[in-house]
């Protein structure tokens, strides 16, 4: 098959999965096209198959804002002429699918099909704006396949946005193997060198993210035991976080990381993952997390109890228990026998059920279905 994939190249869910997908589906022999304003992260090097056409968009004194979306039809208009595709996969309602229906209607093609993969913020935040409500309904009815990364992210798309076509339930994945080979193991005594329990955190520090939560789950947890709190990511509540991880007097024992391309590097470190988030369609880094052998305390919201076993491979509770996220954190940091137990169940769990190798076909599967209807 010959596929666009229109992804955001950012570190979040959406521009990794979109990233490991072209690369899984180019081993299988297909051939990728990827349109984004920028190169994905994880796509910066050769990789047979994969093709990368970023997106320009010209300025001008008419406009405000540049135009990307119309940048982008057009775009994919070029690339479905020039090499015959046989589908767009857009990740993102908007703005990818609304333009990946534009060019599909300059090209007057009934056999170039669109697929359409909803991530989560474009349904929960995104959505949530009335102004973009009808165009993002839009371009979902009007795909000729759609999936979502979970069964709430599901749910609530067809509650709020009134579907009634089929969303299919195609769950995020990662290439469990990466953690198990520990090619690039972290050095564990840099962060913790007298042997502290280390406990880690990984977002795009907003404010729905609750990072704030991390550091006070951290101070309780350090005031029991001896720990370090490594912190990964950007983004807009971080100046706070560093401010409060001073006032509560814990800036040595506290790591801002930043962003971080393959943050697997850094979890063969940690002992403990810390998930607390407001709202969350999936949780990839809970997934990564337990990949890595690693158990995961966070909160009982959205996707995240399709990826968390409660009680077997983490503990999950509901938004802004600090406390009891702490002691949880505690009960598995302090006993032995049922930490090495939950380590191993997520483990497995993230192997029996996330592997790319199961769940790379199942995209296959439908793009074959979608391409045949």
């Amino acid at each position: 098959m010959k596929i666009a994939i229109v992804c955001y190249p950012t570190h979040g869910g959406s521009g990794v999965i979109a990233s490991e997908l072209a690369l899984g589906l180019a081993e299988r022999g297909h051939e990728i096209h990827i349109l984004s304003y920028a190169t994905p992260f994880r796509l910066r090097t050769f990789s047979q198959n994969v093709f990368i056409h970023e997106v320009e968009v010209a300025s001008y004194p008419l406009f405000k804002y540049p135009p990307y979306a119309l940048g982008l039809a057009t775009k994919l208009v070029d690339i479905a002429e020039e090499h015959k595709l046989d589908l767009i996969h857009a990740h993102y309602a908007v703005p990818h699918a609304a333009s990946a229906f534009l060019a599909k209607k300059i090209l007057r093609s009934e056999k170039l099909k669109i697929i359409t993969t909803l991530h989560g913020t474009d349904i929960t935040l995104v959505g949530a704006d009335k102004s973009f409500h009808r165009v993002i309904k839009f371009s979902i009815e009007e795909s000729d396949g759609v999936t979502a990364v979970s069964r709430f992210l599901q749910k609530r798309t067809i509650e709020e946005f009134d579907i009634k076509k089929e969303i299919r339930v195609i769950y995020n994945f990662m290439d469990t193997s990466r953690c198990s080979e520990n090619l690039q193991e972290c050095a564990r005594e840099k962060y913790a060198p007298n042997g502290e329990k280390i406990l880690m955190h990984a977002s795009n520090f907003r404010p729905v993210k609750r990072p704030s939560d991390v550091v006070r789950i951290f101070a309780k947890v350090q005031q029991q035991i001896p720990a370090k709190l490594l912190l990964v990511g950007e983004g807009p509540e971080r100046l706070f976080v560093q401010q409060l991880v001073k006032e509560l007097k814990l800036s040595e024992h506290v790591w801002f990381l930043g962003e971080q391309d393959y943050i697997e590097h850094l979890l063969s470190c940690a002992d403990l993952f810390l998930l607390p988030t407001e709202q969350e369609s999936f949780g990839l880094v809970a997934l990564e997390a337990h990949s890595c052998g690693v158990p995961v305390v966070g909160a009982m919201t959205g996707g995240l109890p399709e990826v968390v076993a409660d009680g077997e491979t983490g503990f999950l509770l509901p938004v802004g228990e600090i406390s009891n996220m702490a002691e949880k954190s505690l009960d598995l940091l302090t006993n032995d026998e049922k930490y090495t137990a939950f380590g191993k169940n997520a483990r497995a769990r993230a192997v029996k059920c996330f592997d790319r190798d199961l769940i790379i076909p199942e995209y296959e599967a439908f793009y074959q279905e979608v391409l045949n209807d």
